[in-house]
Order: structure tokens, then sequence, then C-alpha cells
């Protein structure tokens, strides 16, 4: 599975926004590529950022 795809799932299934670290932590990730990601993910609109560091599927 892509990582971004991944991330946009483990977002959806959490229910609520999540920190970096939080997805890092629950995927097995390192916290450095997640922000690469959700910056992207974010840029693409993929995903939003409700609260500064926290980031939510819509």
């Amino acid at each position: 599975m892509d990582a971004k795809v991944a991330i946009c799932k483990a977002l959806k299934e959490a229910g609520k926004p999540l920190k970096n670290k939080d997805i890092a932590e629950a995927m097995g990730l390192d916290v450095k590529d997640v922000t690469k990601l959700t910056a992207a993910l974010k840029k693409e609109g993929r995903i939003i950022s409700p609260k500064n560091c926290f980031y939510a599927v819509e």
C-alpha cells in the first residue's frame, strides 16, 4: 500500500486529528518521513490541518 494512502486510512480510522508523531507510531514509520508525507498530502488537498500540527481527512 502506498504510504500516502496508508496515512489517509490511519487518519480516517482514528476519527480525530492526529499529530505526525502519533501517525508515525501507529504506522511504525519515522516521524521525519511522516512529516514529509503529511505536508505533501496537505498540499494536494487530501488532508486538512484543523489545528496547528494536527492532521485529519475531510
